[in-house]
């Protein structure tokens, strides 16, 4: 049944019959988190970095209906040139997209549940989203941290998106047993910046130990997944005060418009951008980069112990 809706492209389709290393990447950055055409641009050099790294990625979608893993540069160009006329696709969203044969752009939650149709065990992202500041009144909550605690796939981040509640995530992660590993540091990150005061789980200093970690779960069989928090690079990491004024002030101005649900993110990325000059934008590519990277060497290792 599972062909009926989903292909795979050819490369990631024999990479997985081989055991190769492959990272999965998400969509909704291309559409929805950056302009045309640096989205594009993005998007190709995020796959670029993974393959020079030893691992196979797949940009997974929906295209007319059909669940994607792995894009075509033409696919992706589609995708970026459209920009927010694709539909941002959560689990809620993928029945109505499909059998309408709709176009979607892939959350965390959507790219989740792709990558793990299709076999892939690695996902790479930029952040991921959480309980929102103010959820105790909104209940405003993310699906990524629901599917986080359900789907087996490795998720690889700069932290929770410093527009959230960091705390209240954790908690919630916390309880539905989601283990949150800190590469190389103790404190999670928060997406712009490399600290935000709240501990993680466990610190692990190297993808063998990630890797490792991953797979001794797998082996026991425990349902959900794996969060893997990756600080970005200290030289593109953004003054902490000055991103949280900005973030402050972002929320404060969507609350007076009345902006809610799925297009809360968009919208505070959008005017946290505007307010910080772009410079949020270029430590957001650094950030994909970075993480893409890291995605890759522990796929390298992950698959040797498969």
């Amino acid at each position: 049944m599972l062909n009926k809706y989903l292909d795979i492209a050819p490369e990631v389709k024999e990479a997985l019959d081989c055991g190769k290393p492959v990272v999965a990447l998400e969509s909704t950055i291309i559409s929805h988190g950056m302009p045309y055409p640096q989205n594009v641009e993005t998007a190709l050099n995020v796959e670029k970095l993974i393959r020079e790294n030893g691992a196979v990625p797949a940009t997974i979608a929906i295209i007319g209906g059909r669940l994607k893993a792995g894009l075509s540069p033409e696919e992706i160009d589609y995708l970026g040139k459209t920009g927010t006329a694709v539909p941002k696709a959560s689990r809620r969203d993928l029945p109505v997209l499909i059998s309408k044969g709709m176009d979607g752009a892939t959350t965390v939650t959507t790219t989740m549940i792709i990558a793990h149709l299709a076999g892939i065990s690695v996902f790479a992202t930029g952040g991921i989203g959480g309980v929102h500041r103010g959820a105790e009144t909104t209940m405003d909550i993310s699906a990524d941290l629901e599917e986080l605690a359900h789907t087996p796939v490795m998720v690889i981040c700069a932290g929770a998106k410093s527009i959230l509640d960091l705390g209240l995530t954790l908690e919630y992660l916390e309880t539905h047993g989601v283990p949150v590993i800190g590469y190389g540091t103790e404190e999670l990150p928060a997406f712009y910046t490399r600290r935000s005061g709240f501990k993680v789980d466990y610190e692990l200093d190297s993808p063998t130990e990630l890797a490792a970690a991953f797979h001794t779960k797998q082996e026991l069989k425990l349902a959900g997944g794996m969060l893997v928090a990756n600080p970005i690079p200290e030289e593109y990491s953004m003054d902490h005060e000055a991103i949280n004024q900005a973030i402050d002030e972002a929320i404060a101005e969507s609350r007076k418009l009345g902006i809610h649900g799925k297009e809360t993110t968009p919208f505070l990325l959008a005017k946290i951008k505007d307010l910080t000059g772009g410079d949020s934008l270029a430590s957001n590519i650094q950030l994909v980069y970075n993480n893409a990277r890291l995605a890759a060497h522990t796929a390298v290792e992950l698959a040797r112990l498969q």
